[in-house]
């Protein structure tokens, strides 16, 4: 059974969080502040993490920069009642993998569980075992990405997204098949989380340049993204 933890101090979200994830089949602990969900969080092993960013006593950001650093294996979706764009970029760089806006509508909430929780382990659809782009090599089977035996540190989705890419290089990808087969076939929503994941990506390929020929992420304006070998 998935265990999740709920980061909320709201105490009529952080309810109707609990109570809606119990039902659905899940283990959910639920914190109501920062320090709380870091103690609790370095004792127990959580698929998925709920964060607020708007805590009471820590920053969230700063958060969720430590549950990444803590558990780099988990789920991290943030829930932000924050509209700016960088609120949610900095969210996203700073380790969660997703984010919704509250209001949040529960069933879209319980959508994008189900969906992480699914990719979890598997690797991506149509992945083959090893796969070699220029120098890059990407085993999906240990979830592994290197160039000339240095190791690309990669959070979970941004390995999903580089095998996706690494399975049809050369090939244009739209942002839409990106995000239906790296996040989920019923993904509705923005897809600002794509974009931050393509840029990590790339700071991450350029730290590993000089070891080899490494492919790069091209944009395709209107269209998604393409890995190419330079």
């Amino acid at each position: 059974m998935p265990r999740l933890l709920v980061v909320e101090d709201d105490e009529t979200i952080g309810s109707v969080l609990e109570s809606s994830l119990r039902a659905h089949g899940h283990q959910v602990g639920w914190e109501r502040t920062g320090r709380d969900a870091l103690r609790v969080a370095a004792e127990t092993d959580f698929d998925l993490v709920l964060l607020d960013l708007g805590l009471p006593d820590l920053d969230g950001v700063e958060v969720c920069r430590q549950l990444r650093a803590n558990n780099p294996t988990a789920v991290l979706v943030i829930l932000t009642a924050r509209t700016q764009e960088m609120d949610v970029v900095v969210g996203l760089e700073a380790g969660a993998d997703d984010y919704l806006t509250k209001p949040v509508r529960l069933a879209e909430l319980l959508a994008r569980v189900r969906a992480h929780l699914r990719r979890v382990s598997p690797a991506p659809a149509g992945a083959q075992p090893m796969l070699e782009v220029g120098d890059l090599l990407v085993d999906t089977g240990s979830r592994r990405a290197s160039v000339a035996g240095t190791e690309i540190p990669l959070r979970a989705k941004e390995f999903d997204l580089l095998a996706r890419l690494a399975t049809t290089p050369e090939a244009a990808i739209s942002r839409e098949t990106l995000m239906e087969q790296v996040w989920d076939e019923n993904w509705f929503g923005p897809t600002k989380t794509l974009d931050v994941h393509v840029a990590a990506l790339r700071r991450k390929l350029a730290g590993v340049a000089d070891r080899g020929v490494v492919p790069r992420i091209t944009t395709l304006r209107g269209h998604g993204y393409r890995l190419e070998v330079p």
